[in-house]
């Protein structure tokens, strides 16, 4: 299991959470779990007062994790990563006094002494991760963090003996391998997770990171681990519309060019991925970061041939790295019991109850799933003829059809658990009183909103779901009105041009993201090759506010450059005056215009549909005995929200 920060890490009362967390990890198979990332020193943490590992307290504490681990028959190690200028905190320190675009806080160059001083820290952060039990350290140099800051000109204009050269910049790196390794002697594991393509202007080239791996291999690295791109980089490299594996190729290089094993990482989410990594000798082993947080029994399930139980990442970024980088607590869209493992319990039922789930969307369908699971005679309607609701949707996106994994899970689950499933069935309030179930979860979902434009009849106009759901045919010039998550969505769908096949389309999105596959530029940068897009789009919305400003913290600037690139007009502050022959009548600032399109796309928000819950309360449901909970997007309809939908849905029934 690759690190990720969780949250978990940075406060001391948190320890037992943290220990639960990998503890569930190792009984699910994991061989190696590295925690996320604690400073060697007060000046490398992430945050004020974030995680360190500095002193035998502080070991003594996490002897609680280490130990829960082995209990489980796994092994883990502790991250050791020194933010420098990526430091959320104003005594944060660098090569050079070079101002991350990402952090708000000017780093101070590390004096030579300090460097030193540094260097001895890592070695005593090792120590502590000795003495607490850990069995090895990784020591992170990879996705822009300090170690990566020496290494590349980007950051490091020094002139001293820690910079000038490729030579030079190597140093800090391999002077702090061989000060762990002097520390904590030969029978401790030491990775090494190394930067193979930096890409950001002014990185490492490929023949430097080739006599690097070399030289830290002689300072004692036992394994290399994979880092693909730094966190300013503007290239993406773990949100969903990365191809699967798409970096092993790099993994596949650097193996020929050392002794040690080499661990391929970045969008691995399916046993078949790995297992094909490994078969094909690009790697001698495989980590998965948030594959693991959604289903901590990944290996486990893999190992028995279960693989359709598996619960698949579909690196949305929402509740795991979103949450990060907001310095809340990670947790999983997929999986709300991730980082949760000692308060969300699915416990077996002591009060088996008759359960009507109507709606098979995602809040539905984790209600359903974990009621069953527990114990509960569950019964899902839904009126469509397929589960899914508004994933069924979102699978259509280009770079989304990792959804397809979840409403996979999601069937296998309602079938290993017993789930009663009516499809193409309208329910009343009628039917389900007369059925006398004891509690109804109304999960209804949303209708898309009616934004009152005059002309909104007009035969240009069409709603999302025609678009993304009825397959209508859509014409070469579109006005989306609305800029939210589903605006987004409809852009990509529209300007994208589908390749011929899976490989094919990968080829296409290294090219528009200038990858450079061979590895002969350095950072692997290359020049994008942008497809035309398929359709000229204006992207609207009434707020004055840039477009798409609200999109996921991690994710959404992925989506801005992709319709960016594409050459989507985005038009902020719109006034829709009328819908007619001509087209689209806006006024933006005062000055009216006209978009001749030929369809016009309503993305304008959505309503709640809860009806029938309205409709059971009117007809004393309660009163007769027959709890009534409203669920998902027919509770709140603001931007389709998955991650709140499926986790009301498992909380709300492990309380039942």
């Amino acid at each position: 299991m690759g690190s990720m920060h969780t949250g978990l890490e940075d406060r001391f009362y948190h320890i037992e959470k943290l220990a639960a967390y990998f503890a569930e990890r190792a009984r699910g198979g994991v061989a190696l779990s590295i925690t996320g990332g604690y400073a060697p020193n007060r000046r490398g943490e992430l945050l004020p007062f974030g995680s360190r590992m500095d002193n035998k307290l502080t070991a003594l504490l996490h002897r609680r994790v280490t130990s829960a681990v082995h209990k489980e028959g796994g092994k883990i190690a502790l991250q050791l990563l020194h933010a420098g200028r990526y430091g959320y905190t104003p005594y944060n320190v660098s090569a050079s006094s070079k101002k991350s675009p990402i952090t708000p806080f000017k780093p101070s160059k590390l004096s030579h002494k300090q460097i030193l001083k540094t260097i001895d820290d890592y070695a005593n952060a090792a120590k502590m991760a000795q003495y607490a039990n850990y069995d090895g350290i990784e020591i992170m140099a990879s996705e822009g963090y300090l170690i990566n800051q020496f290494l590349a000109e980007r950051v490091n204009n020094r002139t001293d003996e820690w910079g000038g050269s490729a030579e030079k910049r190597m140093r800090f790196a391999i002077e702090t391998v061989k000060a762990v390794r002097k520390a904590v002697g030969e029978k401790f594991i030491i990775v090494y997770r190394m930067s193979l393509m930096d890409l950001v202007d002014g990185g490492q080239s490929w023949e430097e990171i080739e006599v690097l791996a070399k030289e830290i291999e002689k300072a004692g690295v036992n394994i290399i681990n994979t880092g693909i791109g730094w966190h300013e980089a503007r290239v993406p490299t773990i949100v969903t519309s990365v191809p699967r594996a798409a970096f092993s190729f790099a993994t596949a290089k650097l193996r020929k060019a050392v002794n040690i094993p080499v661990c391929a990482s970045n969008r691995i989410n399916t046993p078949e991925i790995a297992e094909n990594i490994i078969a094909s000798g690009e790697a001698d082993m495989v980590s998965m970061a948030r594959p693991l947080l959604a289903d901590p029994f990944f290996v486990a399930k893999a190992e028995a041939g279960k693989g359709d139980e598996i619960n698949t990442c579909i690196a949305c970024n929402q509740a795991c790295l979103d949450h990060t980088f907001q310095m809340k607590r990670a947790s999983c869209l997929v999986n709300p019991r991730a980082c949760h493992e000692t308060e969300l319990l699915y416990l077996p039922t002591q009060d088996k109850k008759k359960v009507a789930v109507i709606g098979a969307g995602p809040a539905g369908m984790s209600a359903s799933t974990v009621l069953a699971e527990r114990g509960h005679d569950v019964t899902l309607f839904d009126a469509d003829d397929k589960i899914g609701g508004q994933f069924n949707i979102a699978k259509q996106i280009p770079g989304k059809d990792d959804f397809n994994e979840t409403m996979r899970y999601f069937g296998k689950m309602i079938e290993k658990h017993g789930v009663n499933v009516r499809l193409n069935t309208r329910v009343s309030a009628d039917d389900l009183l007369k059925e006398g179930f004891d509690e109804v979860i109304v999960a209804t979902g949303i209708t898309p909103r009616n934004p009152g434009i005059p002309g909104i009849e007009h035969s240009k106009v069409m709603s999302y779901l025609d678009v993304l759901r009825d397959k209508k045919p859509v014409g070469k010039k579109v006005a989306i009105i609305g800029a939210g998550g589903i605006g987004f969505d409809v852009g990509e769908y529209l300007v994208h041009k589908h390749a011929e096949d899976a490989e094919a389309e990968k080829q296409q999105w290294y090219k528009e993201w200038g990858v450079d596959t061979n590895l002969e530029n350095r950072s692997a940068l290359a020049q994008p090759e942008v497809q035309a897009p398929e359709r000229e789009v204006f992207l609207l919305q009434r707020k004055e506010s840039s477009v798409g400003k609200n999109l996921g913290k991690t994710s959404g600037w992925v989506h801005r450059a992709t319709l960016k690139m594409k050459d989507v007009t985005m038009i902020p502050g719109c006034n829709y005056d009328q819908i007619d022959d001509q087209g689209l009548h806006i006024t933006v600032k005062g000055e009216k215009k006209i978009l001749d399109v030929d369809n016009v796309i309503i993305c304008a928000g959505q309503t709640s549909n809860r009806s029938l819950a309205d409709e059971l309360l009117a007809k004393g449901a309660e009163d007769q005995g027959m709890k009534v909970h409203v669920i998902g997007g027919a509770d709140l309809a603001a931007e389709l929200d998955a991650k709140r939908a499926i986790n009301q849905g498992a909380r709300l029934a492990a309380e039942i």
